[in-house]
């Protein structure tokens, strides 16, 4: 089968964390070729997505020591090639977010990808549906206290009551602009300020979990199952356990109550076509809905020693082929 993975610059993804990676190295290891391209790079001819492709062959990392080692130069690419997505037998849209108005060009453009030719994941219009703070809304009883707004009465009354607060930008990633709002701070006017963009732009707010500092939880879900997890506890004087901020990985499970969530979630996410999604939960609640680039792939892989990438590209198979 072919595979084609809309990326950000191939140059720019980290081999031994970039889950990816883990899903073309799959691909390929399990006989397939993988193609992959930018979203800047793809286009609509004679009512059909067409998208600037290239080959492309990876040496794949190896674990040594606890730790995935690639080789140097760890890919190799072949000659550009325009060809209609409809080519392909599943495409992966897996460019980083923020999604700004050309992401959500690029979405529009994959709805020209006939579904009975080949599988997007996630499916278009469901990344343009499930904004990743706001989609958890619809699950109100698996959600911590939750309001959104842009308001600046409406933010410290709710933090007035709860005491601490956390605030999130909608649009944000991997942590990047996350705040902890705490009554009687006198800077408080002016992060919600710097925040909003002086009461422009909403934000979320959700009282504060103390289980935080226990670990933010990534459970990585296929087709509505999960399939595995990683806790990410923050290090040093961070309250954030990002992995891009410097949170450290330590294995975990699944509690009942983690898949109860997850079987709560299943229903909405088949229905919205989000097939490869990361949810994340922080002392039994559900705070985010991830569905454009999700990562976690490779330090599952590592420190449960299974192979998640390549579970992913055999139910995309299995689901070609109608199986």
């Amino acid at each position: 089968m072919k595979f084609a993975f809309i990326i950000d610059p191939i140059q720019r993804l980290d081999p031994g964390h970039d889950t990816s990676v883990a899903l073309m190295e799959a691909a390929q290891a399990l006989g397939h070729d993988v193609w992959i391209t930018q979203a800047q790079q793809l286009g609509v001819a004679n009512g059909k997505a067409f998208a600037l492709l290239e080959r492309v062959e990876f040496t794949p990392v190896q674990l040594s020591e606890g730790l995935w080692v690639a080789v140097n130069p760890w890919f190799t690419l072949g000659d550009r090639t325009l060809l209609p997505l409809e080519a392909m037998d599943a495409v992966f849209m897996r460019t980083d977010p923020p999604v700004t108005v050309p992401y959500l060009y690029a979405t529009y453009i994959l709805d020209y990808i006939n579904p009975a030719r080949a599988l997007v994941v996630n499916a278009p219009a469901g990344i343009r549906a499930a904004n990743e703070k706001m989609y958890a809304l619809q699950f109100s009883d698996a959600i911590p206290e939750t309001i959104v707004s842009q308001d600046k009465q409406v933010i410290r009354a709710f933090v007035e009551r709860k005491g601490l607060a956390v605030l999130k930008p909608l649009g944000g990633k991997a942590g990047e602009g996350i705040l902890i709002l705490e009554a009687g701070d006198r800077n408080i006017n002016s992060l919600i300020e710097i925040s909003t963009h002086q009461g422009i732009v909403p934000v979320m707010v959700q009282t504060y979990l103390p289980e935080a500092k226990d670990g933010d939880k990534r459970i990585i879900l296929l087709n509505g199952e999960p399939i595995g997890a990683v806790n990410r506890i923050p290090t040093g004087n961070e309250f954030r356990g990002n992995m891009a901020v410097g949170g450290r990985v330590a294995q975990t499970t699944i509690t009942d109550r983690e898949q109860q969530i997850c079987r709560q979630l299943a229903p909405t996410l088949q229905r919205d076509g989000l097939i490869f999604v990361g949810i994340d939960i922080i002392g039994g609640y559900l705070t985010e809905v991830n569905v454009t680039s999700p990562t976690g792939i490779r330090e599952i892989d590592r420190l449960d020693n299974i192979r998640l990438g390549q579970q992913v590209i055999e139910w995309v198979v299995r689901t070609r082929q109608g199986k």
